[in-house]
């Protein structure tokens, strides 16, 4: 990061007030009478009202509307374990995104425990004050054991953004870039370098989706999980493949896509060749990819590459999911975030990419138009159609697989922040 925009960001989080977020009020506050229903004595009727039947909790307060965005500040974006306290500008910014981009309020919490235990007790100790919860920046292995705890534990969706909000837009682009390169989803074979929770997600994401398990080679930092390894966790075992193949160069040959979900430069232009005709890279690493797009369209003229970064094409930004995803989630009051609801948002981002760009998308990214191809394969963040139609796939899904306590919404689809009703 240049000192100017090292500056910029510093700046921009301390000034005019510190900080990115603030508790706004939603009712008149300017007479007592006001003030008598908004405090006491007012107060008390909803206080009783939720304590005949707690889902009037829904009707009388914000929790409908409200996801707690949790973090022990153990896998920080790129930063690592820096501690519950460094992770509060991350999780702030999660707010913002979901607040922009879907209505949706949040609270940041950072919590300082000792254990997954101790940090699972917390969560599941305030877990009724929200509509919802959105695990953020948790180490793995922990994260994995933290969620499946969390949501047998708890009654509103719990859902790890790391893992399955990168594993939706991944699997939504992935799906177009295996249709334009004109390769079956069933036979496609697929290297992933990278055995955290991300990749863990995505690979399990991509074979609900039809990639099948037996094609997938995970690689670690030890080489090719397969099944004569003993140093496996119980979640890396699941991709342990029977297979000969031990290094990056031995998986590589041959294959069909690559997903990196690892760290800088770790594939070279030499491997990159070795790939099957028209390849696809997924090159996810923050901020500096796996290899380069200058590097890699120099070796390849048939690849289509995604990275996670704003200033190449193909961006794989979890902005397309998460705040969607929580809406759809929210509005039909869903007691999960299954895999038919995760399913259901690729879907619905896939084939947003095929639709006509409005005009004036194209222009708040200085082009003149976005056309579906190599370069485009999933929808920009700024594209307003994601609330149209990610929160609407969501809902349908939580409702007919059977877990939204409420109907599909009759204000749906969403057409703008304004439609949404809380």
């Amino acid at each position: 990061m240049s000192q100017d925009l090292k500056e910029a960001a510093l700046e921009y989080h301390a000034k005019p007030r510190p900080g990115k977020l603030s508790v706004e009020i939603t009712k008149p506050t300017r007479t007592s009478r006001d003030l008598s229903l908004a405090y006491s004595p007012g107060v008390a009727e909803p206080v009783r009202e939720i304590a005949k039947d707690p889902e009037n909790a829904y009707k009388y307060t914000a929790k409908g509307n409200l996801v707690a965005v949790i973090s022990d500040g153990s896998a920080i974006l790129g930063l690592g374990n820096l501690g519950p306290l460094a992770s509060k500008p991350v999780m702030e910014g999660k707010g913002v995104l979901f607040k922009r981009f879907a209505g949706i309020d949040v609270f940041d919490i950072e919590v300082n425990s000792e254990s997954p235990q101790a940090f699972i007790e917390t969560v599941e100790r305030i877990a009724d004050t929200f509509g919802g919860i959105n695990l953020e920046d948790i180490k793995a292995p922990e994260c994995f054991e933290i969620e499946r705890a969390l949501i047998e534990k708890c009654s509103v969706p719990v859902f790890h953004d790391d893992q399955h909000g990168t594993a939706i837009v991944t699997a939504a682009g992935m799906l177009n870039a295996l249709e334009l390169q004109g390769k079956k989803i069933e036979e496609a074979t697929v290297v992933c370098l990278g055995a955290g929770a991300a990749a863990i997600a995505c690979m399990k994401l991509l074979i609900s989706c039809g990639i099948r398990s037996e094609n997938i080679f995970m690689l670690d930092r030890k080489g090719v999980i397969h099944s004569g390894r003993d140093d496996l966790n119980q979640y890396k075992a699941m991709f342990a493949s029977e297979t000969d193949k031990r290094t990056l160069d031995d998986a590589i040959d041959g294959a069909d896509v690559f997903v990196g979900l690892s760290g800088p430069n770790l594939l070279s232009a030499e491997q990159l060749k070795k790939m099957a005709p028209n390849p696809i890279v997924f090159a996810c690493s923050n901020p500096d990819p796996e290899i380069s797009p200058e590097l890699a369209n120099s070796v390849r003229d048939d690849l289509i590459m995604a990275t996670g970064r704003s200033d190449y094409p193909n961006q794989v930004n979890n902005v397309l999911g998460f705040p969607f995803i929580f809406r759809g989630a929210l509005d039909v009051r869903a007691t999960a975030i299954n895999e038919e609801m995760k399913v259901a948002a690729v879907h619905a981002i896939r084939k947003l990419a095929k639709e006509p760009v409005p005009q004036e998308i194209c222009e708040a990214y200085g082009v003149d138009k976005f056309e579906f191809g190599r370069d485009y394969i999933i929808p920009k963040p700024m594209d307003v159609r994601l609330l149209e139609v990610v929160p609407a796939a969501v809902a349908r899904a939580a409702v007919d697989s059977g877990v939204a306590r409420n109907p599909y919404p009759a204000h749906y689809p969403l057409k703008s922040l304004d439609d949404i009703i809380i």
